[in-house]
């Protein structure tokens, strides 16, 4: 009576992973279309240095003000409060 209840929840098991297994296998597929560019790469990049020159690309890394933090407390005496919180067990671990 066990053995039957073990094959039949196997093969549940077993069909269902096949059938989950079909239906991720049938993902969208993106149309094999060649890009074509109308412009060389020496034509795109004037006109990257122009944009940057006059101010019309709204976000870049490299131009972004970079504003100081000025800290309450020094370098040892968070090192030190990093000591105690792991000595406390109260740094919580994460492999993220």
């Amino acid at each position: 009576m066990n053995t039957k209840n073990i094959a039949k929840n196997l093969l549940a098991g077993l069909l269902l992973t096949t059938a989950v297994g079909a239906a991720m296998a049938e993902a969208s597929r993106v149309p094999d279309t060649r890009f074509v560019s109308t412009k060389t790469r020496a034509e795109v990049i004037a006109e990257l240095q122009q944009a940057r020159a006059t101010g019309q690309l709204l976000v870049t890394d490299r131009d972004q003000d970079v504003k100081t933090v000025a800290s309450a407390r020094s370098r040892d005496e968070v090192r030190a409060e990093l000591a105690t919180a792991r000595a406390n067990g109260e740094l919580a671990i994460s492999n993220q």
